[in-house]
């Protein structure tokens, strides 16, 4: 059984909510505030937090970067606003969907399962190979990412996106290829691509430095290319695959290192 943790703090509103996702038989542990999450959430391990952004005493935001701290349990915000700046920071606190209020029941209970279908496609994902290029590794077991021996702490999401990209350096990546890489066959959003490539962007970036860029081409999608070795030295990608793994043939072929120099990389 899949466990949900709702947190709202309207009382008529968290009532509801909680009987749909109970008639979708889900199991709900229920919170009506910030304080009472966290300890809902530690003592349960739910599969999935559907969390609301306006909570007394601690507020959504908070919670979720508390719970990032820890865990990279699925979290859905929900809001009363549609501003952009609270979309933009809850994506980058490491949410893995926004949905505005009012919403439908059913847009919710649809999220919800594209969510917990796209965790469990990461969780298969431990078959695909490690990947290490110009000193950048990404461990797709351990959902690690390594550059200049600091770990970079990616959501999921981030990490697909990061994935994708890296095993493709040098040639662009579509925006639907990436949606349906990321989010599935429900396809994603642009707004939650661009920030999510925005906070790549600014994590990888250590003392000043990053292993690549990461340059939108306007129209078509994104490309990773890494940063440059001593001229010298041609920049190369290696990929350790597990014996038997199917991963091994498609992985080698993908991972051609673009030579470029580390350059700014553009804006969304």
């Amino acid at each position: 059984m899949i466990k949900i943790l709702l947190v709202e703090d309207e009382p008529d509103m968290l009532d509801l909510t909680a009987y749909v996702l109970r008639r979708e038989r889900f199991v709900v542990a229920e919170a009506a505030d910030g304080a009472a999450a966290l300890r809902r959430w530690k003592a349960d391990r739910p599969d999935i937090v559907i969390l609301d952004v306006g909570l007394p005493s601690v507020d959504g935001f908070e919670v979720l970067r508390k719970i990032r701290e820890e865990s990279e349990t699925p979290v859905l915000m929900l809001t009363a606003h549609r501003d952009r700046p609270d979309i933009a920071r809850a994506f980058n606190l490491g949410t893995d969907d926004f949905l505005a209020k009012p919403f439908e029941f059913r847009e919710l209970v649809a999220r919800i399962r594209a969510i917990l279908r796209r965790a469990k496609s990461g969780q298969q994902e431990i078959r695909e190979p490690k990947v290490e290029t110009n000193g950048l590794v990404l461990d797709p077991e351990a959902y690690e990412v390594t550059w200049r021996d600091t770990v970079c702490r990616l959501t999921p999401t981030e990490f697909r996106i990061l994935y994708l990209l890296v095993t493709n350096a040098g040639h662009v990546v579509s925006a639907n290829r990436l949606y349906t890489y990321v989010w599935g066959a429900d396809g994603g959003d642009a707004n939650a691509l661009r920030s999510h490539i925005s906070h790549l962007r600014h994590k990888l970036e250590v003392d000043g430095q990053a292993p690549g860029s990461i340059t939108s081409v306007p129209a078509v999608g994104y490309v990773f290319r890494p940063m440059a070795l001593a001229q010298t030295e041609p920049a190369t990608s290696t990929v350790s695959v597990p014996e038997g793994s199917a991963m091994s043939a498609k992985a080698g072929s993908a991972l051609e290192a673009a030579p470029a120099q580390l350059a700014q990389a553009s804006s969304g």
